[in-house]
């Protein structure tokens, strides 16, 4: 092992100023119950103004002693792991490097000491995460958390059971929300950048990406839920000119999005073309993220769009992404709960992304809707054949899907032949699903309601209003006002039903749908890799645009 010229197994430690004793006497001293050099060496190894010739002297006697550093020398082997060896120079980055081979291959009761003091330079201190000037001018972080990686990388080489110790930290150093964003970002950053290269040898990717979703589902939905905070997607202008996000923290959020999604595009992209292994690779793993935090996770904020944007990339992934939820539909191994929402994401997948052809929207209601009618088959002769939620639920969400799926698609269908277009929608017999016993429009939103109705009479394939007058009239179970007294409240969601690929962060004016108006077909549907970019550069934007993710300025 040669830095410049030296051989440091070889050479003798540098002639440097210090007080006290070598450090393998100073462990003899300490044994004997003589504890002044022992405290001495641990002042000297906490200077903050310690040399680079000094901290290669310390590291090369502790390695020389290293199987004399038990468990009774923690707090002298605490002090030596927060030695400032990041950013220092190559002979001392190598010198730590080799320090922690040594210690973690001896004294394996360090480990997780190791560990944690890797871990923790995943984010800039506080000064540096505050002062952008002096991070990008002087202090050079993407080399730090390489550094860092290469740590990672040497300890598990050592070590082959780290993966146990590390997820767990990865897990416990995760910054919450309320910490600034560039502190955020740097750690998702060395997260995901680690599933290129550190994680590959320990076999985390999934493990690490799902922390990181993990993470941002959970503190998104905590900033959805709080008390007052509605608006957490809508932005103001300053007195600049700019647009400022209203809430605080859901900038934070979206910092970390911009992330992910840079994340994902520089996985699957090799010199700017698409490397379908490597998108084959990263779309099985998003998968089991989905299923396993998304899916169940009821109205998940915007996280829900990195599989959305991967699904951009490629027809046959996005169609592998709605088999993948008509399997989940279908599934009566599932809890209702989880077909409920597969149907809910898949109807809105199909309405808002504007990458999928119409044969894929043709080819997706040709599975709901005879699944609906045969549904209907094995129940109107039944003693269950009644509006139930209960019992019917994935039903209902299904006919909400085909419905929501027909409001934004119906034109693409329609046009280029419209004899063609509207014989396939008569064939669809929509009116058989409206009109049966099961009653799905009493329990569907009403915006969705009315929108359906309005385009079917437009077209002549359903009349909707008739049956809608007659559920007005039969109002639905109410709850009375949570401030006491006789108001009570109609519940208009009964499904409980939300749209996960609506506009992520739009202003109500940019969807037409949201306004009650027939939706067009370009323009409000979800993002594709050219649409994102465009996305965070309109008024509605917060954060930045999406940039070389494994490149990226810090």
């Amino acid at each position: 092992m040669e830095i410049e010229g030296r051989d440091f197994m070889n050479t003798p430690p540098l002639k440097t100023v210090r007080f006290g004793g070598n450090v393998v006497a100073t462990l003899a001293k300490f044994k004997q119950g003589d504890t002044s050099d022992y405290e001495l060496l641990k002042h000297q190894l906490a200077d903050p103004d310690i040399k680079d010739a000094q901290i290669i002297n310390w590291l090369q006697e502790f390695r020389n002693c290293v199987t004399q550093l038990s468990k009774d020398h923690e707090q002298l082997i605490y002090v030596a792991l927060r030695l400032p060896w990041l950013g220092r120079s190559p002979a001392v980055v190598e010198e730590y490097l080799s320090f922690l081979s040594n210690l973690v291959s001896a004294q394996t009761v360090y480990l997780r000491a190791c560990l944690k003091m890797v871990v923790s330079n995943f984010k800039p201190s506080e000064f540096l995460s505050v002062c952008v000037d002096i991070l990008i001018t002087q202090y050079d972080l993407p080399r730090s958390f390489d550094q860092c990686h290469q740590a990672l990388q040497l300890i598990g080489r050592y070590v082959p059971s780290t993966s146990c110790f590390l997820m767990p930290i990865l897990i416990e150093n995760f910054p919450f929300v309320q910490k600034s964003s560039r502190t955020l970002e740097c750690y998702v950053h060395n997260l995901l950048s680690g599933c290129c290269t550190v994680w590959l040898s320990f076999t985390l990717p999934r493990s690490v990406m799902s922390i990181t979703f993990c993470q941002v589902v959970v503190q998104y939905g905590c900033l959805s839920l709080s008390p007052g905070d509605e608006d957490v997607c809508s932005v103001k202008s300053s007195p600049a000119g700019t647009n400022v996000m209203v809430h605080p923290v859901a900038e934070r959020l979206d910092t970390l999005m911009v992330v992910l999604l840079a994340f994902i595009k520089d996985m699957c992209h090799v010199n700017g073309c698409l490397d379908v292994e490597r998108t084959k690779d990263l779309y099985k793993d998003l998968v089991c993220v989905f299923d396993k935090l998304i899916l169940p996770t009821h109205a998940s904020c915007h996280v829900q769009y990195a599989l959305f944007y991967l699904c951009s990339f490629r027809l046959a992934l996005a169609e592998a992404f709605l088999e993948h939820l008509w399997r989940l539909l279908q599934s009566q191994s599932h809890p209702a709960v989880l077909r409920q929402s597969a149907a809910g994401y898949m109807g809105s997948f199909l309405a808002r992304a504007n990458f999928l052809p119409v044969a894929t929207v043709r080819a997706c209601l040709d599975l709901l809707v005879p699944w609906l009618h045969l549904y209907i088959d094995s129940q109107d002769s039944g003693s269950r054949a009644y509006c139930d939620i209960t019992l019917h639920g994935p039903f209902y969400n299904a006919c909400q899907a085909v419905f929501y799926t027909l409001i934004f698609r119906h034109r693409s269908i329609l046009e280029g032949n419209m004899k063609k277009g509207l014989a396939y929608l008569q064939s669809l017999n929509l009116e058989r699903i409206v009109m049966c016993q099961l009653n799905p429009l009493k329990v569907c939103l009403p915006a969705v309601t009315n929108m359906f109705a309005a385009i079917t009479r437009k077209y002549q394939l359903v009349f909707c209003y008739t049956i809608i007058e007659r559920n007005n009239r039969h109002v639905l179970p109410v709850v009375r006002s949570s401030v006491g007294g006789d108001c009570v409240s109609t519940n208009t969601n009964p499904l409980d039903s939300f749209f996960p690929f609506d506009p992520y962060c739009s202003d109500a004016d940019e969807d037409d749908f949201l306004r009650g108006e027939t939706p067009e077909t370009k323009g409000v549907m979800g993002m594709t890799p050219g649409s994102y970019e465009s996305h965070l550069h309109s008024p509605s934007s917060v954060g930045s645009p999406p940039i070389s993710f494994l490149q990226r300025p810090f």
